[in-house]
């Protein structure tokens, strides 16, 4: 399983950034897909998150500001994280991943154990 990313970069807060992230290599037709982050001295944690059966998931803290959107084709998924009105809280690297075979996406601890496929990551960095 292959997960390729974009997109990322630096803005002022109150900008618009755009991740995508290509999901290719895989035969299962169901899955969860979408995006983590880290950034120092804070958890790994889900931003948005999206299913097979399209069902979506947003933290708290991006809820209204970020919307994640999918382009499914055979064996591949392209994945859109629209990011409005970022804060300098938003500054991260971001991680796309992929949990197959499973139609929903589970509680974020389980989730995080059971990803086994990750994107290389991209730098979005809001400068107030």
């Amino acid at each position: 399983v292959q997960l390729v990313e974009s997109g990322g970069g630096s803005v002022q807060a109150g900008g618009s950034l755009r991740l995508m992230c290509v999901v290719s290599g895989y035969t299962y037709n169901t899955y969860c897909m979408g995006w983590f982050r880290q950034a120092p001295g804070r958890e790994h944690g889900g931003v948005p998150l999206i299913d097979s059966n399209r069902g979506t998931w947003y933290a708290d803290s991006v809820k209204g500001r970020f919307t994640i959107s999918q382009i499914n084709t055979e064996n591949k998924n392209t994945l859109y994280l629209q990011m409005n009105s970022l804060k300098p809280e938003d500054t991260a690297m971001y991680y796309c991943a992929a949990d197959l075979g499973i139609p929903y996406c589970m509680a974020l601890p389980l989730l995080r154990a059971r990803i086994k496929s990750w994107g290389q990551g991209t730098q979005v960095t809001v400068s107030s």
